[in-house]
Parts: structure tokens; sequence; C-alpha cells
């Protein structure tokens, strides 16, 4: 039930009288604004984080209301007593000549701070019903579009009438399964129809999301911290299976498809909002443990496959994915970071053709939001870095998100550091399956980001089948200078890697997958050696490598180890740029396409 309207006057009271007592002020009663000298707090805000259920309603109300008051300026920052992450990159942004160098950092003591510092901003709260999981997403919808904060209904009784708050919608026993014999997709149709379909939703992100189903008692708050993103951006928040042929774990008696059927009505309806004039892209990723094979459900589907089947269903919609979003603080305050595009430097010296084996590797699988903002700095600061020349795989859209993150990474590169999109430009899809008719859109998309970012280059572009003609044509138009690509044909229609070529003057190769996860540089070394036949002399030959979430001197290990197994290779690391080009150098007599 909603509660009676209250007077308006006393909800934007009620926030000032908090402010006044905790010694918060601000300027022209706005929350968070910077003011004309640029020197704006920082209020930041510790989660507990003990595990409880209790934990994660508090990360749920703290996210909306840090997605509400980062609107405008970044005002509210995260911190976590679980991750050291969020206070590793204040610190880094906090320091002298970077963006958060001269703002004064303030912590709020509770709950009633954060709330007291969205003074007038929030409009009620929304709360949802743990019968239904999905309803905690179908809030986090709601609450974007209505600037509201998701309570569970112990987090209602505890904070609605001390907060003073009205109930903007109750979802409590709203569905019931008579739509679809599913409570969990009645709950998502309904919000398609009462918010996406109305034009109310961004219509440049969705967030694929885990509800609590399983995550909430254990107090799990991975994909809970995230929801300030969602917040900020009135995104579209959703959690379904991309398989028609098995029902979920966590909605086992559904007629299978159900979710399937549901999850092309949003994509659908994403698709006739955004009218072919942008693309959108999900963030987030799906849910291991409901819809795949792991152990406590014993799904037909492996990991792998249930992610390229996202991938492969949402490409048609004009869709792209940045996967693993689970635990990034923040995106609200970070995303705000001043940025100006970047550029990357370019090898100085053009090397010459030789009867060698040139091998380059990729660096990859930075292409979402968690590898970038979690794993990076790890591999990053390897003191090796910087001995052997290294192609890093970062999505530019991700610029989006983390500017300031990326922009960090350019600034201290090494003359042996690049950078080149990963999966698969910018953004993670399958572009053969991009419609025709939409490619000088996908065309105008990734020149923006790449652009930006001064890429020139897509070293792993992941599809079912060889890049079609057209998809070709359309990477000529932004990345000239090199396309690479996984096929994976797990539908089994006769996809195939394509043959080596130049294509109107872009290098076209595989990527080689085989050494993609580090176990040991004897293992690793083996793999590449795998993938290597005996070299014909007069010939030279070229190995892409794809090596994942791994330090540059396991790498350089590695590749030394390799020297010594195969010395009749005569192996050369090279950088990308000449790579790529001694390749098109190489090919362009007998394969060149026009």
């Amino acid at each position: 039930m909603e509660s009676k309207q209250i007077n308006i006057a006393a909800v934007l009271l009620l926030p000032a009288l908090f402010a006044t007592l905790l010694g918060i002020t601000f300027s022209c009663g706005v929350a968070g604004e910077k003011d004309s000298s640029g020197s704006a707090p920082i209020y930041t805000y510790s989660l507990s984080q003990n595990g409880s259920a209790e934990s994660y309603d508090e990360a749920m109300a703290a996210s909306c209301l840090q997605g509400i008051i980062n609107r405008k300026a970044p005002t509210v920052y995260v911190l976590s007593g679980n991750n050291s992450r969020p206070a590793y990159w204040l610190e880094m942004f906090t320091s002298e000549g970077k963006w958060l160098n001269k703002r004064e950092i303030k912590p709020l003591p509770d709950m009633d701070a954060l709330f007291a510092l969205a003074a007038g901003k929030v409009r009620g709260a929304v709360i949802w019903d743990p019968s239904v999981p999905a309803s905690m997403n179908v809030a986090n919808t709601i609450a974007g579009v209505e600037d509201g904060i998701v309570f569970s209904p112990e987090f209602a009784e505890k904070y609605l009438k001390k907060w003073d708050l009205r109930v903007i919608k109750d979802l409590r026993g709203m569905f019931s399964g008579r739509e679809t014999g599913s409570k969990k997709n009645d709950a998502y149709r309904w919000a398609v129809r009462e918010y996406l379909s109305k034009g109310l939703c961004s219509g440049h992100w969705m967030c694929l999301y885990e509800d609590p189903f399983s995550t909430r008692e254990k107090g799990d708050v991975g994909y809970v911290v995230t929801r300030d993103w969602a917040v900020k951006n009135r995104s579209f928040v959703y959690d379904l299976s991309p398989w028609g042929d098995e029902a979920p774990k966590d909605d086992p008696n559904q007629k299978p498809g159900t979710d399937l059927e549901t999850y092309k009505m949003i994509l659908g309806e994403m698709l006739k909002q955004t009218a072919g004039k942008q693309m959108t892209e999900v963030a987030g990723f799906f849910s291991f443990s409901k819809y795949s094979n792991i152990p406590g459900y014993k799904s037909t589907h492996d990991p792998v496959p249930t992610e390229w089947e996202t991938v492969y269903l949402i490409s048609t919609y004009n869709c792209y994915q940045n996967t693993v979003a689970s635990s990034c603080y923040n995106q609200s305050f970070h995303s705000q970071a001043p940025f100006i595009p970047l550029k990357q430097h370019r090898p100085k010296t053009a090397l010459k053709l030789e009867d060698k084996t040139y091998i380059c590797v990729l660096m990859a699988d930075y292409d979402s939001s968690t590898p970038l903002y979690e794993f990076m700095p790890k591999h990053w600061s390897d003191t090796l870095r910087g001995t052997i020349p290294l192609l890093w795989g970062i999505n530019p859209n991700l610029v989006e998100t983390y500017p300031d993150i990326i922009e960090y990474l350019y600034s201290t590169q090494s003359m042996n550091d690049y950078f080149g999109a990963d999966a698969s430009a910018a953004g993670y899809m399958n572009p053969n399956r991009i419609d025709k008719k939409y490619l000088p859109l996908f065309i105008d998309h990734n020149s923006k980001f790449y652009s930006q970012l001064d890429m020139t280059l897509s070293p792993m572009v992941l599809d079912w089948d060889e890049p079609s003609a057209d998809v070709k044509d359309a990477f000529t138009k932004f990345s000239p200078d090199g396309f690479a690509t996984i096929v994976m044909d797990m539908h089994n229609t006769g996809g195939k890697t394509p043959e080596p070529q130049v294509w109107k003057g872009m290098p076209v190769m595989e990527l080689i997958n085989s050494a993609c996860n580090f176990n040991s540089a004897d293992q690793e070394s083996d793999a590449m050696s795998g993938s290597i036949p005996s070299k014909s002399p007069g010939n030279p030959v070229f190995y892409f490598f794809r090596i994942v979430w791994t330090d540059p001197g396991q790498v350089i290990e590695t590749i030394e180890l390799l020297k010594k197994k195969r010395p009749e290779l005569d192996i050369e690391v090279v950088d990308p740029y000449n790579f790529f080009r001694m390749y098109k150098e190489f090919y362009s007599g007998n394969n060149n396409r026009k």
C-alpha cells in the first residue's frame, strides 16, 4: 500500500534539518554542487558490509542516494570495509596534479547524514517484495526514473517514518504470475509497459544486475554497489536467462523459454525507443549460479556458451555488453572526471620485414568495468612492464564510466605499451549480428570512441563466423591498422576463421586463443609452441596471442622459455603497429581485396 501524501514543504525541510544538525552546508540549498572556486568537498560514506541481509539493504539504499546526489556533480564517494579498491582510486585521484587534488574529504557518520546530503532531491521510496527477487530490479528502475530510494520491507520499517518519506510504489503482492505463469516475468513485463515503453528510461544504458535471489542473505553486494550508476542514468534494470530450452534455477516452475521471451520483449522495446539513432550498453553479466552449469544447478549450458549466447542475443538489437561490472564502486562519481581526447604514441622505428617468427601479445580482457577497475592496477604496476612491447586490450566505450582511470593508464604508459579495443570494438557485440541497415550507426558509434582514445586497432573481435564483407568494410572506417578475431561457432552453423588477408588496406587475421589462461611459464610456452608449426625457411610468419589478466613479467618469462624450446623459430616480439604493418606487407601481394 502507498502511504498518504505528505506536505511537500516538510519533505524539503526535513533533510535540511538533518544537514544543520550534522554541520553540512549547501550553496543555495543544492546538495553537492561545485562552488565557483572548485573546492566543493567530497563526502565519503563507508558501507558496513558485514555479510548480512541488513548490509545488503544498506548498500542498496546508499547506492540509490549516491546516484541521485551525483547526478549534477561528483559529490558522494562510497568506501568499503571489505574492498580496498575504492580507497586506492580515491588516494590516486586526490594526489598532486590529479582531478580531485584540491577537494576536502568529509566522511559521513551514518545513513541519516547521507540522506541529509540529498536535501530536496529524493521524492520517496520504492519497496520491493522479497518473495519476488526480480521486484528489486523493478524497484531500481522506478527509483532511477522517479528519484527514489529502494527499500526492503525491513528498511522501510526503519526509515520511512524517520525520514518522513512517501511511498512511490509498494511492490509487495503485485506480481502473482497471473500473466506469464512466472512472478519474475510478470514483474519485468509490468516494468516494460509502465516505464520502458513510455520512454522514461535511458536509451543508452540498460543494467543486467543480479537480483537478491542468492545474494542478499549472504550480504553479497557486488551487483548492489553498482546501482548508483543505474539510478543516475535512469536505466532499465533486469536479470534474465538467455536460454529458451530450460527453466532457470531461480524460477524452476516457469514454462521453459519464458525468461527468453521477456528478454526479447525488453530488447525489442529498447530498439523501438532508440529508433536506430544510438546503440545501447548493457552493463553487467548473466548470473552464473542461475543460468549456467555450476555446482548447485545442473544446467545443460556451461558458463562460456552462456556468455556468448547473451551477446549473440543482444547484438541484433543494437546492444553491446560491458560484461563484468560487479563490485565497480562509484561509477556515478568517476564518470564525471574531466576528459579530453587522449593520444597514444606510435613506434618510432619501422621494422624491416625479415625471415622471422613475429609474435605480438594482446594483454586481454580489460573490456569491461571490473577488470579495468579491479584487476588492471595489479598487472599495470608490474616493474617489468615496458621491457617488451605489449598491446593492452581496453574497450574505448569504458571512457564513459571510468575516464579518469583510462587517462591515468595513458599518462603512465611506457614506450612499449600500446592500447587497442578488446571484445569486440567499442563494446562487446557480434558484428555479424548487426543488421546491415544499422551498420552506419555501428560505424559512427565506434568511430566516436576510437577517436577519443586514439585507437586504430581491433585486436579481439568475437563472433560466430568470419567477418562478412559488410562488417570488414565497416571496420576499415575506424580500425584501418588491424582486425583480429576469435570465431566460436556455438550454434554449429558452419562458422570458420578468416583466411589471412588484407581487406581494402586493413590486415585481417586470427587472434590465437590457445594460451589465454596463464598457469605457469612452462605451460604457457607449451601452449604457444603448440600453435606454431615448423617454420619453412624463406617466409616470415605471424602469430598473435591472447593472454588474459597476467603480469608482464610472466609474459616475458614465457617468451624467453619459448625461445629456448624453439630456437629454430628465430622469434621476435614486436609492437602491434609494426606487427600488423609487416603482416600487411607480406599478405597484400596475393590476398588484397578490392
